[in-house]
């Protein structure tokens, strides 16, 4: 029970990232939470945080750094992420036989309203594949529309369509790939999205295995994610889109538009890699707030009053 708090946070985040596969930045964002937690409660409970003392802190001592963090400005999100890493660690501290504190389990969080995701229309989706298109070197007019179009007509992430290989091409009718946690699944493509990065491989400048990057800049490296937002920051110039048109908006626009078109729900769940389906169902209210403004506009009794 004397293993300094420090050592213990650093096999709790190697656990996350050998068991559990967490993500570069999920490890950054809990491992600082936690060490923002242990600095406090060392400063708080006076002396060096060992296991022993973790063992002894009170749902009081845990609301005390709530609200020294929220005095520092952090937000209702925040705070629920940096009490879901303190609860992570504590599990695992727990698993390990290490410690027993239920403290931590006590605390309520503020409930985050999660903001409803901005879909483009049909219409403008259509514009920035074409506009993407429009490119002065033809290689890259046609990588561009290709990554595009598999965005909206795939619904994948952004690190997912730029982990694709080479040997990914030309697509069947299904194509693998790894989502969050390194989760594999199967997304169905359509013609027009195999026909568009078939087009773009085949004019790739620059030669490589089959197990090389698919998406590539213009001096042949890796495509990075900031590159991709940086063609929609430039499309949303061109063509007067939101500020909301990013990359992910395509993910957002495939989402809605299928279940307008009449998926259900578990099937979207599965295409988008959801591990939950409450995550999906932030689609279901993009549908009833579409709903409600179309009522407002057309219904007589809307315009009263």
């Amino acid at each position: 029970m004397s293993e300094g708090a420090d050592a213990l946070r650093k096999s709790w985040l190697s656990m996350l990232a050998h068991e559990r596969r967490a993500s570069p930045n999920t490890l950054r964002a809990y491992g600082d939470d936690v060490a923002r937690f242990i600095g406090f409660q060392a400063a708080h409970v006076g002396g060096a945080v060992t296991a022993k003392a973790l063992a002894k802190l009170k749902p009081a001592d845990i609301r005390a750094f709530i609200s020294s963090r929220r005095s520092e400005g952090l937000g209702a999100g925040g705070v629920q992420r940096a009490m879901a890493a303190v609860r992570s660690f504590y599990k695992f501290l727990a698993r390990e036989g290490i410690l027993e504190n239920a403290a931590a389990r006590s605390i309520r969080t503020p409930r985050v309203r999660r903001p409803l995701p901005r879909p483009l229309t049909a219409v403008d989706a259509a514009r920035t594949i074409e506009e993407a298109g429009e490119h002065k070197v033809e290689w890259l007019g046609a990588r561009d529309a290709a990554l595009l179009t598999l965005l909206y007509g795939g619904g994948l992430r952004i690190s997912e369509a730029l982990g694709l290989k080479r040997g990914d091409v030309p697509l069947g009718e299904t194509l693998t790939v790894v989502g969050k946690g390194r989760k594999e699944r199967s997304v169905p493509m359509l013609p027009l999205v195999a026909s568009a990065l078939q087009d773009y491989a085949d004019k790739i400048p620059f030669s490589g295995p089959p197990s090389s990057p698919l998406f590539l800049s213009r001096r042949g490296k890796p495509m990075s994610p900031r590159e991709a937002q940086a063609l929609m920051q430039m499309l949303r110039g061109r063509l007067g889109l939101p500020e909301k048109a990013t990359p992910h908006a395509l993910r957002h626009s495939f989402a809605t538009h299928i279940l307008q078109g009449g998926a259900d729900l578990r099937s979207v769940q599965e295409l988008l890699g959801h591990s939950s389906l409450s995550t999906t169902q932030i689609y279901t209210a993009i549908e009833t707030s579409q709903l409600l403004k179309t009522y407002e506009s057309a219904h007589p009794r809307a315009r009263r009053g």
